[in-house]
């Protein structure tokens, strides 16, 4: 058994594909089969339960899984604490983030980082299916890191590290009959029509909940997975919001109204896999990400 077999099992475990893992991993099918087959004859046992249609672990795959990533990462902080001895912080970071953040410019976060650890190796993934595919995957380890807007009861199994909250707001077009109001209520909004995020996103499911807490039904009449267009639709007249108030800037041909009677608030928090120690270079990631929180979310 060596490193490489390991890193190869690992990618199709996470991939259940042996040609998607030969194609992150930049070789050819046939090399990744065989080192499985070779992993396979090592441990006299099978890995995978292999048919035309699907790939998935067998029982010993299962178990031979956390420790292969275990011994992989044991490797990597090995090699990268010889190396930085010589040469400075070196290593990967793959992170996750929503589609936009108002609170935190990672583009220039992530070029702050470039310059102060240029042989840091960072990898973006958006995720299209917000928050809650963002913290499966750092589940999963196909992230280092992530960047989410979900509670902290949402995050089992994650160590979290709370970066700033901002209230929730209601935008309504100003045509509209509450747009004169400085505020309203969940009952104000009862049988409106509403625009809102994707299911799976963070925002999407704190206000479900509080509906849903409040008993009051609610129709989401159009589902954008980008929350900077919310306002596009709600000046349409195709419905009412209720979103983070990340951007305080005016909004033309809408009225932003103060919430009341409900406790809503949206976390952005930082997620790494709890019980495994960051990586130096997460680490430092996470440490210039604290600082980095734009003016109007409450820093913590």
């Amino acid at each position: 058994m060596d490193s490489r077999q390991l890193e190869y099992f690992v990618a199709v475990a996470e991939e259940l594909s042996f040609t998607r893992a030969a194609q992150r991993l930049f070789t050819v099918q046939s090399t990744v089969s065989a080192a499985i087959r070779s992993l396979e004859s090592d441990l006299k046992t099978t890995l995978f339960d292999r048919s035309t249609r699907q790939v998935s672990l067998s029982t010993a795959g299962q178990a031979l899984l956390p420790e292969a990533k275990a011994a992989l990462e044991a490797l990597d902080r090995a090699r990268a604490a010889v190396e930085e001895a010589s040469t400075g912080l070196r290593g990967s970071v793959r992170i996750g983030t929503m589609t936009r953040l108002g609170l935190v410019d990672l583009a220039d976060l992530l070029g702050a980082f470039y310059q102060r650890y240029p042989l840091v190796d960072v990898q973006v993934t958006t995720s299209p299916s917000g928050s809650s595919g963002l913290a499966d995957d750092v589940r999963h380890g196909r992230l280092d890191v992530a960047l989410v807007g979900l509670k902290r009861a949402d995050l089992a199994g994650l160590d979290v590290r709370e970066l700033a909250t901002v209230p929730f707001v209601v935008l309504v077009p100003l045509t509209h009959h509450l747009a004169e109001r400085a505020q309203v209520s969940l009952a104000d909004l009862a049988g409106e029509r509403f625009v809102d995020m994707l299911p799976g996103f963070g925002n999407r499911t704190n206000v479900d909940r509080a509906f849903d807490a409040a008993g009051l039904p609610r129709r989401v009449r159009v589902e954008v997975p980008d929350l900077t267009t919310v306002p596009e639709y709600v000046r349409a007249g195709l419905g009412v919001a209720v979103v983070p108030d990340l951007d305080p800037g005016q909004l033309p041909g809408i009225a932003r109204l103060r919430l009341t009677g409900v406790d809503l608030t949206w976390t952005l928090s930082a997620i790494t896999l709890r019980g495994r120690p960051p990586s130096r270079a997460v680490a430092a990631l996470l440490d210039l990400m604290a600082d980095s929180v734009r003016p109007g979310g409450t820093r913590f």
